[in-house]
C-alpha cells in the first residue's frame, strides 16, 4: 500500500515511524486523508499522535511551538517541517469559536470524535491503512457532508463549521445530509459570533468552487446569509448573483459582480468591502473594476476608457459585464483598442508638467492638470504624435484656438 501513497505522505512517513519507534501512535489525519481518498491533489499533511508535546521534543531535535497550548508543534525533519498535534478532547465553547479547555488524551478515536464532519474524521497510518470509526469513507463514497455525531453540538462548538459545510459542498460537489442541513438553518444565528476575517476565508473558498451557484443559494435558503456582512435581507439579490456566477470569473470579478447585484454605489461600496475586512489594496482594485463596469453599462469602450482603466481592469469589467449581458460581451474589442493605444499611462508622455509650465510661462495650478489631460487625449486619439516638439506645436495651436473661443 505504501508505494501507492502520494509523495507527501511518503516523505512524511519517517516522522510517523520515529514517533512509533519511541512507543507512541501517529497517523495522518484531516483534509489530506480525505483528499487522498477522493483522488484530489494534496498540498500538505497533518499528523496526530498520542505523544505529548514534551515527549515529541525528546524525539525530535528541532521543533517550534506554533500552537503548543492546543498540542501542536512544528517538527523539522530533513528538509521538511510538519505540524504534529497531540490527540485531544475539547470542552466548553462559550464563544461558539474556541474550546474553553483542551485535554491531551491517548485515544485516536476520541480525538477523531471532536472533528467536524465524518469525511474529516478519518486517520491513515504510514503504510496507508485507514482508520475510520465514524463512517467517513462511506460519506465520501456517497458524496455527502454529515457531522460527527449531533450537528447541533458540532455547530455549537464552532459556528464556522456551518460555513465550512457549504464551502465543502461548493468545492467537492457533495450534498449536505438532511439532518445536517436542518441544523444549519436552526443554528445560523450562531454565525454572529464569528469574526469577519474567518467568514471571509470560508466564503472566498466557497465562491471559487465548481458548485458555487448552488452554495450561494443554500446560504440564502438556510438563512445563513443573514449573518454574513452586508447580506442580511438580500436573498433576492443573492439568487440573482448566483445565477450570473459564470465559471470564467476570478475572485476579484466575483466580488465586483456581488457589488453590482447588491446595487451598491459610492461610500456603500467602501463600507461593504471594509465590513468584510478586505485589504486596502483589494478594495482599491475592486472599486476600479466596479467603476468601469458601471461606465460600461452607459457607454461602449473607446480608446480613452480603455486607457483610463488599463488592460487588466478593463478586461475584468468586461468579463463581469458579460456574465450579466452575455450577448453583448466585447473582450476582443477591449484588447484591440488597447493594442491601438500609442501610450499606456501618463508617464510615457514625451512631455512633463515642467515642460508645459516652461512653455506657457505659468505657475502650477489647476490649469496644469487640465492641460496635461488634454495632451493625453490628443495623443491617445492620434491627433498628435507623442514627440516633444510635435506636442509643443500642438499645444500652442490648441491654446490659440481656446483663446478664440
Amino acid at each position: 500500500m505504501m508505494k501507492m501513497l502520494p509523495n507527501l505522505f511518503k516523505e512524511a512517513a519517517p516522522v510517523l515511524e520515529l514517533i512509533e519507534n519511541a512507543g507512541y501512535e501517529a497517523y495522518f489525519v484531516g483534509g489530506s486523508v480525505r483528499d487522498h481518498l477522493l483522488g484530489r491533489s494534496i498540498a500538505d499533511v497533518d499528523i496526530a499522535t498520542s505523544a505529548l508535546p514534551e515527549e515529541l521534543k525528546r524525539i525530535f531535535s528541532k521543533t517550534v511551538d506554533v500552537g503548543i497550548e492546543h498540542g501542536t508543534i512544528l517538527v523539522h525533519h530533513g528538509r521538511n517541517h510538519y505540524e504534529v498535534t497531540t490527540f485531544r478532547s475539547e470542552t466548553g465553547y462559550s464563544d461558539f469559536r474556541r474550546p474553553d479547555s483542551v485535554t491531551f488524551i491517548r485515544s485516536l478515536k476520541e480525538d477523531l470524535q471532536r472533528r467536524d464532519f465524518t469525511m474529516n474524521a478519518i486517520a491513515m497510518d504510514r503504510t496507508g491503512q485507514i482508520i475510520d470509526p465514524f463512517g467517513g469513507r462511506d460519506a465520501i463514497d456517497q458524496r455527502i457532508i454529515v457531522t460527527v455525531g449531533d450537528p447541533d453540538a458540532r455547530f455549537g462548538e464552532d459556528a464556522l463549521r456551518m460555513l465550512r459545510a457549504v464551502r465543502f459542498l461548493s468545492q467537492l460537489s457533495f450534498s449536505i445530509e438532511q439532518h445536517t442541513f436542518e441544523s444549519l438553518a436552526a443554528n445560523s444565528q450562531r454565525l454572529e459570533n464569528i469574526a469577519a476575517e474567518r467568514k471571509l476565508s470560508e466564503f472566498e473558498k466557497l465562491l471559487l468552487g465548481p458548485r458555487r451557484q448552488e452554495a450561494i443559494q443554500l446560504l440564502s435558503k438556510s438563512g445563513m446569509s443573514r449573518y454574513l456582512p452586508g447580506l442580511n435581507e438580500k436573498n433576492r439579490q443573492l439568487i440573482s448573483f448566483s445565477s450570473h456566477l459564470t465559471s470564467d470569473l476570478d475572485l476579484a470579478e466575483i466580488w465586483v459582480l456581488l457589488l453590482f447585484e447588491l446595487g451598491l454605489s459610492g461610500k456603500e461600496v467602501d463600507n461593504f468591502l471594509r465590513e468584510w475586512k478586505h485589504s486596502v489594496q483589494k478594495i482599491k482594485r475592486y472599486k476600479q473594476i466596479h467603476s468601469m463596469l458601471l461606465h460600461r453599462f452607459e457607454y461602449q469602450w473607446n480608446l480613452e476608457s480603455v486607457y483610463k482603466a488599463g488592460l487588466d481592469v478593463a478586461i475584468s469589467a468586461e468579463k463581469v459585464f458579460g456574465s450579466l449581458r452575455q450577448d453583448e460581451c466585447s473582450l476582443e474589442v477591449v484588447i484591440q483598442l488597447y493594442d491601438l493605444l500609442p501610450i499606456y499611462n501618463r508617464r510615457q508622455l514625451a512631455v512633463s508638467g515642467n515642460d508645459v509650465m516652461t512653455w506657457m510661462t505659468k505657475q502650477p495650478g489647476p490649469w496644469l492638470s487640465e492641460t496635461m489631460a488634454e495632451i493625453e487625449r490628443a495623443v491617445i486619439f492620434g491627433k498628435v504624435p507623442n514627440e516633444k516638439e510635435k506636442l509643443k506645436e500642438w499645444l500652442n495651436a490648441f491654446n490659440r484656438e481656446s483663446e478664440k473661443n
